[in-house]
Parts: C-alpha cells; sequence; structure tokens
C-alpha cells in the first residue's frame, strides 16, 4: 500500500482512491514542484531532500520518488521564489493552523504564558516563604529598631521584598519560556530547517508509518483530553529536536516546547531558538528555592494546558553512542507534576533517534581524549556549515508507544511497600520510594527507547571491522559478515535500518561513502578491494548503538 501525504489537515491521508476524484486544477497543482514532501511509502516515512536520488527500478518499484527536487535559486530561480511564497502565504498543510493540539501560535501567546505561572499557588507561596525569611532576618539584625510601628515597618517591608522577588521572577520566566507566538516565524523556521537538514541528511528522515499514524490517533485523544505528550527522545546530536520538530511539524501535530540548556542561549541563535520551542533553563539549579520552583509552575502551567514537551531523558548528548543513565532533574518536575494531582495525566512517548553518521563525533572524541567542552558561539555555529555539502545518509526516528504517566505511577505505587490498595496518587511517599519510583520512570524510558531502535549500516559496518582486531577484510567477507550480524540482531529482538530491499552490497557502499575514507580505508592493490579501520575511535561510537543487544553474552 502507497499512501502519499499532500496536505495534511485534521484528516491528511488519503487513498489512490480518494485521489483519484480530485478535480484537474487540484490535480495539476499537486504536480507542481514543490518543497520536500513527506511520503508514508510501505512501512517508512520520508523528508525527501533536495537533490534525493530516485532508487532503481530494479530495487523497489514503490519505492519511487514522489516529489520534484527542490528548487534551488541558481537553477530555477522562479521556482525557488514560487517556494517561498507557498511558505510566506501558507499553503496547503504549510499553514500549520489546523494542528493537533492547544492552541499557541497567536499574538501575545508569551504574555500569557506568564501571567498564568506568575499566578500559580505554588510561586506565590515560595515567594511570600522567602519573604518572610527575609524579613525574620532583618528582625533578628535589629533594622527595624524599637519603634511603636514595629509590625508595620514588617509590613512595608515584607511587600517591598514581594515586589521586588514577583520583578525577579518575571524576568526569569520571560528569559526562560519559549516563544512560539508567530504561525509566520514557525513556517520560516520549519523550511529553513528542513533545507538545512536534508542537504547534509541528503537521504532524509525515516519513520514508521505504523507508529506515525498510532502517534496522530494518540495526539488526537490527548487534544480532546487536554493532556500534553511527553516526547523523551535519546540524546546523540544537536539533530536530534531539529528532526523531531520537522516531524510534528509535517504530521499537523502542534511542536513541543523543548527543554534546552541555557548554554545554547546565545546572541541571535539563541533567540531564533526560543521563538522556535525551546525554553531555557540553567545546568545546575544549585540552591536557588526561586528558580527551582520557578522551572515547576512553568512545567505544571504547560501540562496543565496540555502544551506537549521535549525533554532529553539523558541530559546531555552521548559522547560514546551508548544510552547514558537516566537525568532525574526535569524527569522529576514532570512526574511531581502528576504525583502531586496538579496535573490529571501526561503521556509519555519514548522516541529514538540514530543516525547513518552524527555531525558531532569529531568534537566527542576530541572531548573524550581530555580537551574542555567548548562554549556554544554563533561563529563556530556559522564555520560548521560546511557541513550541508557533506552526505551524511540517513536519519532514523522511531516512536515508541506511548503510555500513561498517571497509570504508570499508579501501577507503580500498588508494588511500594509503604502505598496503601487505596492510596491516591497525591498521598505522600516516603523519599526513598520517591526515589526508586522516579528511577523506575528513568530506566523504564531507556528500555522503551532501546526497543524501537534501529540498527544503522554504518553501526554493522564499524561493528565488524572493529572485531577484526586492525585486520582488513575483503568486500565479499564484509558482505558476508554484515548479513551475519544483521540476522543475529534481528533475533535478539532489534531492528535493522532497511533500504527498500535493496541487496547487502548496495547498503554496505553507501555506508561506506557516508563514512567516508577518514574513518574506513580501502586497499585497491589486491585481488579484491579489502576495508579497513582507520580511525578506531569514531567508528567505536557507532559499534556501540548495536552493543545493547548483546549484554547476556558479554556476561
Amino acid at each position: 500500500v502507497q499512501v502519499k501525504i499532500d496536505h495534511l489537515d485534521r484528516h491528511p491521508i488519503q487513498s489512490s482512491s480518494a485521489q483519484a476524484k480530485m478535480s484537474p486544477a487540484s490535480k495539476d497543482a499537486a504536480l507542481q514542484p514543490s518543497a520536500p514532501d513527506l511520503d508514508i511509502l510501505g512501512d517508512q516515512v520520508t523528508i525527501h531532500p533536495g537533490g534525493y536520488v530516485e532508487p532503481p527500478a530494479s530495487v523497489d518499484a514503490s519505492e519511487r520518488n514522489l516529489v520534484e527536487h527542490m528548487a534551488r535559486f541558481r537553477e530555477s530561480p522562479l521556482d525557488f521564489l514560487r517556494e517561498i511564497s507557498l511558505y510566506v502565504s501558507g499553503s496547503g498543510w504549510r499553514a500549520y493552523e489546523d494542528v493537533i493540539g492547544q492552541p499557541i501560535y497567536y499574538a501575545g501567546f508569551s504574555d500569557n504564558m506568564k501571567a498564568m505561572i506568575m499566578r500559580t499557588p505554588m510561586l506565590q507561596r515560595r515567594i511570600q516563604d522567602l519573604a518572610n525569611k527575609r524579613v525574620d532576618v532583618e528582625e533578628r539584625e535589629g533594622l527595624f529598631g524599637q519603634s511603636l510601628d514595629h509590625e508595620t515597618q514588617k509590613s512595608i517591608r515584607r511587600s517591598e521584598i514581594v515586589s521586588s522577588l514577583q520583578g525577579v521572577a518575571l524576568g526569569l520566566t520571560d528569559g526562560m519560556i519559549c516563544k512560539m507566538e508567530s504561525n509566520r516565524f514557525i513556517r520560516f523556521a520549519y523550511y529553513s530547517a528542513t533545507q538545512l537538514l536534508t542537504r547534509a541528511y541528503h537521504q532524509g528522515i525515516h519513520v514508521s508509518s505504523e507508529e506515525i499514524l498510532r502517534l496522530r490517533s494518540v495526539a488526537e485523544t490527548a487534544a480532546k483530553n487536554k493532556h500534553s505528550i511527553i516526547f523523551l527522545p535519546c540524546h546523540r546530536s544537536h539533530v536530534d529536536y531539529v528532526s523531531l520538530q520537522l516531524i510534528c511539524y509535517r504530521l499537523g501535530i502542534a511542536l513541543p516546547t523543548v527543554v534546552a540548556g541555557d548554554n545554547l542561549k546565545i546572541p541571535v541563535l539563541g533567540a531564533f531558538l526560543q521563538h522556535a520551542g525551546a525554553m531555557w533553563i540553567r545546568r545546575s539549579f544549585g540552591n536557588d528555592a526561586l528558580y527551582t520552583t520557578l522551572v515547576q509552575s512553568y512545567i505544571d502551567t504547560l501540562l496543565q494546558n496540555g502544551f506537549n514537551v521535549e525533554c532529553f531523558i539523558e541530559g546531555g548528548r552521548s559522547r560514546t553512542g551508548k544510552l547514558l543513565s537516566p537525568k532525574f532533574g526535569i524527569l522529576s518536575f514532570l512526574m511531581d507534576s502528576v504525583l502531586s494531582g496538579r496535573v490529571e495525566d501526561a503521556i509519555i512517548c519514548p522516541v529514538s533517534t540514530q543516525y547513518d553518521k552524527v555531525v558531532e563525533t569529531e568534537s566527542y572524541i576530541s572531548e573524550l581524549l581530555g580537551q574542555p567542552k567548548p562554549q556554544e558561539n554563533l561563529k563556530d555555529f556559522l564555520s560548521a556549515s560546511s557541513v550541508l555539502s557533506l552526505k551524511l545518509g540517513r536519519v532514523d526516528v522511531r516512536f515508541h508507544e506511548p503510555w500513561s504517566l498517571r497509570s504508570f505511577i499508579a501501577e507503580q505505587r500498588a508494588r511500594v511497600s509503604d502505598a496503601k490498595p487505596s492510596s491516591g496518587l497525591s498521598d505522600p511517599l516516603s523519599p526513598q520510594s520517591r526515589i526508586r519510583l522516579l528511577r523506575t520512570l528513568g530506566y523504564k524510558v531507556l528500555s522503551d527507547i532501546n526497543a524501537v531502535s534501529v540498527v544503522m549500516p554504518t553501526a554493522l559496518i564499524g561493528t565488524v571491522l572493529l572485531t577484526l582486531r586492525g585486520r582488513g577484510v575483503g568486500k565479499s567477507e564484509l558482505i558476508r559478515r554484515v548479513d551475519w550480524l544483521s540476522a543475529r540482531v534481528r533475533a535478539k529482538g532489534g531492528r535493522v535500518a532497511h533500504f527498500a530491499g535493496a541487496p547487502t552490497s548496495t547498503i554496505i557502499e553507501r555506508g561506506l561513502d557516508v563514512l567516508g575514507s577518514g574513518l574506513v580505508g580501502t586497499i585497491d592493490d589486491l585481488p579484491e578491494t579489502t576495508y579497513c579501520a582507520v580511525d578506531r575511535f569514531q567508528l567505536s561510537f557507532y559499534r556501540n548503538m548495536t552493543i545493547h543487544l548483546f549484554i547476556s553474552e558479554a556476561l
């Protein structure tokens, strides 16, 4: 079954019979060159890049390119300007107006969000508590004297402190919250990100159609119940949140608010990201009680109003290719919102993002060898634009079946020894039980991510080459070993990326082309082309994407 998404609205997926009923004018419009489309072909969805090379007919006739190439200004300036106008005017699915989720893209949204956060009882109690503590300190220091209007002085001083703290909280809120209030800006950001991403990852973004249809169904139900979807992806690259935003935009799902470290809040780029969905938080909260309460109040407000959220379960990017242990900071805030009863429920959606090649692996190796991590800045970002001319293969994004956070907590509490069978979610847990519940939540998400992760061809090639311990391998033997390893991965319950039924030799050639001569060397003056590992450090990053499947053998 082959389905193409042309105009994605509440009922975006049309079968071939539905398309046959289109008017001639609509058919002519559909045949016009357009920006990259997202197609559902068999069990995958692809955002085709400009310059996408259609696979040979001998591979799989159904895997044909259903969209025209992205217009380039030098090649076809009129078509290029036409595509720009489609995004400016919001033609068809590009309008991004009838999205699945709560209304967010309107002028004044940021001001409304700040007002809701400032009104939260939790934040108001914290401000009053901090003001009272400060007044008590000043009283012990004798700053109010012994006059008859002692209490009046304290009351006036308390009001001054409250007003000052509210001003501080408002300023912190303005710098923290995402400001996705311009639909036109979102369209511009989508177009720009698609141009950049699909030029670097020339084989596009692939997802399972079954998972996408399930996600849309869950999103529709969540929107009716005013529940948020909390996307919890693994973190390999900065491209992670870009690819997820692109998928949500193209599928008509409300973009999530992305929890991001304020190290990315750099001039120009930081403002762009904040208006495209990023919320900034400090890397460390320390003992700042006001800031901690402010973050919790913002999380509560997002979840109470059904806004989607994206948070990286590992905290930072993995420098080794392995899943890192879960970080419990933001995860604790999310769980506390539901556990306390302030939020009725939220939907957890673990996400796996895998790459043929990760842009940052070279810098990862430098950091692992002891070099300090450089501070992000716009100059380095612009100097990295050379990656746009690379062919980095494709990105595979997989969505685990979403599940209810409230149901998970209720199930786990039933197993906790100090929880009564009839106790509610808001009943207090002991500190030990709360930590145990939080750890269980974190590791369940990691397990779900591993369950849907796809092993890429570069990971298979890297694993085979590194098992040879410095020896080379002929092409025919490399094909045999990759086939064997693929079978072992599937036997262990893992998934292997497929390329429309292409033979293993073709897939290996694509993988070697993506890895490049800097990682895999070629010896040509032998009876058969022979390959060997050149940069074992970088290859280990891709090998590590497979080792979780063979833990039992390692033990």
